[in-house]
């Protein structure tokens, strides 16, 4: 996924920004701070609240990338006793529900860099402590056969994944269809696997489209914003518009990738899949609280998003950066992008059998034409469930 290298556009320079590969192996000098000390009022025993004896002692989330807006709903359920490990990339605390201790504690592990760049459905078999971890239905298809994922959550209706460019340099273009009818180069990155679909498709020219992006804004910089690169609609637009420094300012348009009929579930939540049994009875309680999560989150996204900007801020050593003004864009972005929403029903969450079956269609061909076969036989079912979630939540 474009994820995987995305922290150089947030580095001050291009130098900066090329250094986010030596950085992976680097810790902070110190091991954890706090956030808070006081702990929540626990919930009522044998209440749906109440994630004892359900669900593991520690629910483990391992997230694709570094602390942000994207994933408010996660760091929105770390309760006041919360503790920022900059050692091990992570922070671990009380799991929290309106308030309510759920009796667990909940750690959100950081994912890019501090994997080693691995995506999550490969590190979740690595690491069997995890117990769900942020997977798009793109990688899931593609690692159908040797690390199976199966989505319980999907925090984005619509995936923020999309390709800009300069409303100055472009101001006729409208869609990525207008790209590809002219000679600009569109920088990517090489493991998009969106960017097979759209060359396919003839919405883009294989001659135009440059898969050597490393997510640092230097290529676009250096050519003015004469160039189209791919990107998150929660962050590049406010980043190269704000915070490139040197003078710099760039105001994009941009199309997202799911307009173009890639309809892929960006960064769902998914257990590996031979676990559902063992944890069905946990799933149950946590999804529903997640939901509600989510709910809080976009309604008052202030605790989370002061989280997520000390957490950035305590790691001296990343290169990694998160402003409270590009915490507030992504949040705003969600919403007037429709990003996250209840889409066609009032559930929160929830994901479309058409749409996940529409993946399958793109992507196997794709896959099979890079030698990565799917699983024989894989349907929608293997991928996603909607099983646990309270369809009664949803944005107001």
């Amino acid at each position: 996924m474009g994820r995987l290298k995305r922290g150089g556009i947030v580095a001050a320079t291009a130098a900066l920004a090329l250094t986010v590969a030596s950085c992976s192996g680097n810790t902070a000098g110190s091991d954890s701070s706090s956030s808070g000390a006081s702990t929540a009022p626990a919930a009522v025993s044998g209440s749906a609240l109440d994630l004892r004896g359900d669900c593991p002692a520690t629910v483990v989330v391992q997230t694709d990338w570094f602390a942000e807006s994207e994933y408010g709903y996660l760091y929105n359920l770390l309760g006041p006793d919360r503790k920022i490990d900059t050692a091990k990339k992570r922070i671990t605390g009380s799991l929290v529900s309106g308030g309510k201790d759920t009796g667990v504690d909940l750690e959100v592990r950081f994912g890019g860099p501090a994997i080693g760049f691995e995506q999550v459905s490969a590190h979740m078999y690595v690491d069997k402590a995890i117990t769900l971890g942020v997977v798009s239905t793109d990688e899931s298809i593609q690692n159908s056969t040797s690390q199976p994922t199966k989505a319980v959550f999907a925090p984005f209706d619509v995936s923020p994944m999309m390709i800009m460019w300069d409303k100055k340099v472009y101001p006729n273009f409208t869609t990525l269809v207008d790209i590809g009818q002219s000679d600009t180069k569109v920088l990517y990155y090489e493991t998009d696997s969106y960017m097979q679909y759209l060359l396919g498709a003839g919405i883009l020219r294989q001659g135009q489209v440059d898969g050597g992006y490393d997510g640092s804004p230097s290529r676009w910089v250096t050519a003015d914003g004469k160039v189209a690169e791919a990107g998150f609609a929660t962050s590049e637009p406010y980043i190269y518009q704000h915070e490139l420094g040197d003078g710099h300012s760039y105001d994009v348009n941009l199309q997202l990738i799911n307009d173009t009929g890639y309809p892929v579930y960006g960064q769902a939540l998914a257990i590996r899949s031979g676990d559902e049994s063992k944890l069905a009875p946990c799933l149950r309680k946590l999804v529903p609280i997640v939901q509600t999560s989510q709910v809080d989150f976009m309604a008052n996204p202030a605790t989370a998003n002061n989280l997520i900007i000390d957490a950035v801020k305590a790691d001296k050593a990343s290169v990694w950066s998160y402003s409270p003004g590009l915490a507030a864009y992504a949040v705003q972005a969600m919403k007037d992008r429709s990003l996250v929403s209840n889409g066609s029903n009032t559930t929160i969450g929830d994901m479309d059998q058409a749409r996940v079956a529409r993946m399958l269609q793109i992507l196997t061909p794709i896959y099979a034409g890079q030698k990565k076969p799917v699983r024989s036989g894989l349907t929608p079912a293997n991928l996603f469930t909607n099983t646990y979630l309270n369809t009664s939540i949803g944005l107001k």
